[in-house]
């Protein structure tokens, strides 16, 4: 992407898009990429019948276009065998004259026109007051493993193109569509779509969500799908922990996580954006899902394109398990940068809780030699080394060296660091600003506003309109320079407040409210550049948690921030919660100070670690007040991560007891991609009654290769066998000697020759 296309104005007015561009802008995060070699998917296409059929190993989903010139789903489930033929799709009869087969249908993208009173894909207004559309199939193509259908409006020149890639490792299948344009005058986008899923017809489906809040994302909601619309979204310019863009929805009597089948979703987009799951008169399931319609209209002018964030979705028979592991492999093979093989994520120490904002060249050198003795690969300096930083009120936006805390650059910490075998990371907040800061004294309108309005504060900070291009050239030449100059890895990028006041006064009246899109546009692409200019760097996203983590953003970023908690024990659940939507390598674990200052809880260091070993490990204790056995506890598990890190940052998780319902006890399985491992995890919170601990069956393995096991920390059963068949581990399972508060422990079982 080239910055010439985003040409600054003085008064940050938004320049004019080539309608072209605008379409790029919005869906390269899902253009294609690196895809890893594995099962091909079939698209294919019956002239006679007017059916699509889209086969991976795993899944069909077959569509026809019927009497209607309507796009229809006709399937949507487990791989049907070639030989199953489908007939020429035909409009669902209707529900007495107020509801007829326009509303009863269940078709692929509906505009919202005639007698559609369900959620349409898309809604539109024109200038002379039309708002009527109903789109019709024209015409597809099918690319390799790609189709695309192009359909119209009955009467006016508005096009749809969908556009449908399968995953054949997974079988998810990635959807997108694109508005055109082609009318004489501009028109207005009020509410569009990604897609639109249609399920099978029924009455005892359960819907699983993701809610939260800071220090308390990722909680796993259940509920009854019943007639009606359910809504999950977000109003608040980004993703936002209070909801996360995946979804899943099962059959109520299926409780086994491992059996049963489970559809299941996340948009890829960073800003609002809002799923909608309706069951409508005939107890049919839409899921629709795209940027959220509130306070949203999007200026559309004659000759422009606008085009969709993806929706992904898939079908696992395998449960809610077999969802999640789809998802992961989805994510690491397809979606993340590197992929098909992405980097696997270093042992990270940050320097947040030892120093907070008194950060100076001496004391994060001494940091960093306490960090490199434990095995620390990765050296991140926090919040507090630009401008005049000194706590959170100042100095956000001017991205400068303090030379009173650093007089002579970042260069010599940085050759520090590297001298003792790590590299170096860094803190920044680029799309924040403190309305004490030079950059705000200079340029009070570079942010969200309302004219003559309140500027509300949250932390001390205000929203920079990363919409206007002269702030987006801003944000893109100081982390430019920042990279240039420095030899940093690394960089934490955080964003610590949501939107208010979201307007642009500086942009025509009838385009301010694309500020939703435009701001989330530039996002990505100084994002983009930034990785095709610096390859090398790597990027965390982080908002004040788990508040800007979908699979938009992580196609553009390395890991991402699940939670400010890191209380050992509430990580249990907020880690649970994460990885039913994300991998596990892509979450960030710290080991931290005990007591927390979450709940003022003491749990061992032990414990500590066990927890954070779980996802990606970090480090953020103050070591300056670690004792000589703390850093020898601290290396011994580094060592023990480093050697199952694969495992558990790329493999299949499994698990086997959730922290949910208030459970005593939780327990994760992580089985290698080439099955010669499994790694195990198991947590209690307090042992009662003399109950022993539940024995854990492991999932996963090769019924008939054996198993050694090795106990990393904590111990076993006296009873248990050194080595058994995976039948063995899997059926007859293994008891853990746990007892007491707060105890943990760890093993793995490896794969072994007859002979060994």
């Amino acid at each position: 992407m080239n910055t010439s296309t985003y040409r600054p104005h003085i008064n940050g007015a938004r320049p004019h898009f080539p309608c072209r561009v605008l379409l790029l802008l919005l869906v390269f995060v899902f253009a294609g990429g690196a895809q890893a070699q594995g099962p091909k998917a079939t698209i294919r296409f019956n002239s006679t019948t007017r059916v699509f059929r889209i086969d991976t190993p795993r899944t069909s989903y077959i569509m026809g276009i019927n009497e209607a010139n309507e796009v229809q789903n006709l399937y949507w489930g487990g791989r049907l065998p070639d030989s199953d033929q489908f007939a020429a799709a035909k409009s669902m009869p209707g529900a007495a004259s107020f509801d007829p087969p326009m509303t009863t249908t269940p078709v692929e993208y509906a505009g919202w026109g005639g007698m559609l009173y369900v959620e349409p894909s898309l809604k539109v207004s024109f200038p002379d007051g039309n708002r009527d559309l109903v789109l019709q199939y024209v015409s597809h193509k099918i690319d390799g493993d790609q189709l695309s259908i192009v359909m119209k409006d009955i009467s006016r020149e508005v096009y749809v193109t969908l556009y449908y890639r399968p995953d054949g490792e997974t079988g998810i299948l990635r959807r997108s569509a694109e508005v055109e344009n082609r009318t004489d005058t501009a028109i207005t986008i009020e509410q569009v779509s990604a897609a639109t899923w249609n399920l099978p017809r029924g009455t005892d489906y359960r819907l699983r969500y993701l809610t939260g809040r800071w220090a308390g994302e990722w909680t796993v909601q259940e509920q009854p799908v019943h007639p009606g619309k359910t809504v999950l979204e977000s109003r608040r310019g980004t993703t936002g922990a209070q909801n996360n863009p995946w979804f899943a929805i099962d059959y109520e009597g299926e409780n086994d996580s491992e059996r049963g089948g489970v559809w299941f979703g996340g948009l890829g987009w960073s800003g609002s954006w809002q799923i909608s799951v309706e069951q409508d008169m005939l107890q049919q399931v839409r899921v629709n899902g795209g940027p959220n319609s509130f306070d949203f209209a999007y200026h559309l002018p004659k000759g422009g394109k606008f085009g969709t964030p993806a929706f992904c979705a898939g079908y696992s028979d395998q449960g809610i398990g077999g969802a999640s592991r789809l998802l992961h492999r989805y994510e690491i093979d397809t979606l993340l940068p590197g992929a098909p093989k992405p980097k696997l994520r270093p042992v990270l120490y940050n320097s947040w809780e030892a120093t907070g904002f008194d950060v100076n060249e001496v004391g994060q050198m001494a940091l960093a030699e306490k960090a490199a003795s434990i095995g620390i690969e990765r050296f991140v300096m926090d919040d507090g080394w630009f401008g005049q930083r000194k706590d959170d009120r100042a100095g956000l936006g001017d991205w400068y060296v303090n030379s009173q805390k650093f007089p002579h650059g970042l260069k010599p910490l940085i050759e520090k660091v590297h001298s003792l075998g790590m590299d170096f990371g860094l803190w920044v907040e680029p799309e924040m600003v403190n309305p004490d800061s030079d950059l705000y004294h200079k340029h009070p309108d570079w942010v969200l506003n309302f004219t003559g309005r309140p500027r509300t504060e949250g932390r001390n900070q205000l929203v920079l309109n990363l919409a206007r291009p002269d702030v987006r050239a801003y944000v893109y030449e100081f982390l430019d320079k920042l990279l240039t100059e420095n030899d940093i890895a690394f960089l934490k990028w955080d964003y610590n407040r949501n939107w208010s006041e979201p307007g642009w006064p500086a942009a025509p009246l009838d385009e301010q409210k694309d500020v939703y899109v435009d701001f989330i546009h530039n996002l990505y692409g100084i994002l983009a550049e930034l990785k095709a200019k610096h390859p090398n760097v790597e990027i965390e996203s982080c908002s004040g948690g788990g508040s800007r983590v979908d699979l938009g953003i992580m196609h553009l970023t390395d890991e991402v921030w699940p939670s400010d908690n890191t209380d050992a024990y509430d990580r249990l659940s907020i880690q649970n919660g994460f990885t039913y939507a994300y991998a596990p390598g892509v979450m960030m674990a710290w080991v931290t100070d005990s007591p927390s200052w979450a709940n003022q809880r003491s749990l061992s260091l032990e414990y500590r670690f066990l927890s954070s070993m779980q996802g990606s490990l970090g480090i953020g204790s103050n070591l300056n007040k670690w004792s000589s056995e703390d850093f020898a506890t601290a290396k011994k598990m580094i060592g023990q991560y480093k050697t199952v890190r694969e495992t558990v940052q790329r493999g299949e998780l499994y698990r086997l007891i959730t922290p949910e319902h208030g459970s005593e006890q939780s327990v994760t399985e992580s089985v290698a991609r080439d099955g010669h491992e499994a790694v195990v995890f198991a947590f209690l919170h307090s042992s009662n009654e003399l109950y022993p601990y539940p024995r854990v069956h492991l999932e996963g393995l090769d019924r008939n290769a054996n198993y050694r096991i090795e106990v990393l920390d904590g111990r076993v059963s006296g009873e248990t066998p050194s080595r058994a068949s995976g039948a063995y581990w899997m059926d007859r399972g293994i008891d853990l000697d746990l007892q007491g508060d707060f105890r943990a422990m760890a093993f793995r079982v490896e794969r072994v020759n007859a002979n060994q």
